[in-house]
């Protein structure tokens, strides 16, 4: 590079420096207020202010709920309702993080919820993606997704033998098998040329993976009590596999 071309480049950097200091003030700027608007809209949640959210939401606003479920601004407030008696709660924001778009930004963030359900507490975590429009009236609320963060149940403890009466060979078809084995504390279960997974049990004959909370693995008996099929059911949808009966010595 040339002493003129170095020049040129420096000076090009220089040039550059404002434009850039500009565009970080702008996006902290609107992640300082777009995180305290969120947080008012949420505070606003327990005791059912609506004319905090009215004062946010766009009129064409779409919102999804933690349920999958579309709303409008209507729908939206005409659920908004105080909590009943005997329940107390408050929701903090956890992480934030905004990017600008000229006058649109898109907010993610994460809300811890702390319920008192009629004296017994209920922790629960959702996260959120946010459109927000700048407007001459300030931001507005054109589009939301909330989703509930799954995590673990509780395992319960099972006596061994009833863990094993699940052991066997299942079939999904000919030729895809699955091996299920007891252990100290669930099961291991194992495809051909997959590795061997781990299964606590949530209640009797239910057993989730340890770190997969959208899916459990339920073992179906016969009038006898007998185990005859495992049911992989993800979202309410079931996969079946069938017990292969033992081989006779």
């Amino acid at each position: 590079m040339t002493r003129t071309q170095r020049r040129l480049a420096t000076s090009i950097y220089l040039l550059a420096l404002p434009f850039t200091s500009v565009a970080d003030n702008a996006s902290d700027r609107a992640t300082k207020e777009l995180r305290a608007i969120c947080q008012e809209l949420i505070d606003a949640v327990a005791p059912g202010n609506v004319g905090v959210w009215q004062k946010y939401l766009d009129d064409r606003l779409i919102r999804v709920d933690e349920n999958g479920v579309s709303q409008t601004k209507a729908e939206m407030l005409k659920e908004l309702t105080p909590l009943p008696p005997g329940l107390a709660g408050s929701m903090a924001i956890d992480s934030f993080k905004v990017e600008l778009h000229g006058n649109v930004a898109v907010a993610a963030y994460e809300m811890q919820e702390h319920l008192d359900y009629h004296g017994q507490p209920l922790a629960s975590r959702y996260r959120a993606s946010d459109t927000w429009l700048h407007t001459p009236q300030g931001w507005r609320l054109i589009s939301e997704q909330v989703a509930a963060i799954l995590k673990d149940p509780p395992a319960i403890k099972l006596a061994r033998e009833k863990l094993c009466e699940c052991e066997g060979s299942y079939s999904l078809t000919k030729d895809i098998q699955m091996t299920v084995k007891c252990a100290a504390d669930g099961l291991t279960m194992e495809r051909a040329g997959r590795p061997s997974a781990r299964y606590l049990p949530e209640v009797a004959d239910v057993f989730f993976a340890p770190g997969q909370p959208r899916s459990r693995r339920i073992f179906e008996r016969d009038a006898q009590g007998g185990v005859v099929s495992l049911v992989d059911r993800r979202e309410g949808e079931d996969i079946r596999w069938i017990k292969q009966r033992a081989s006779p010595h």
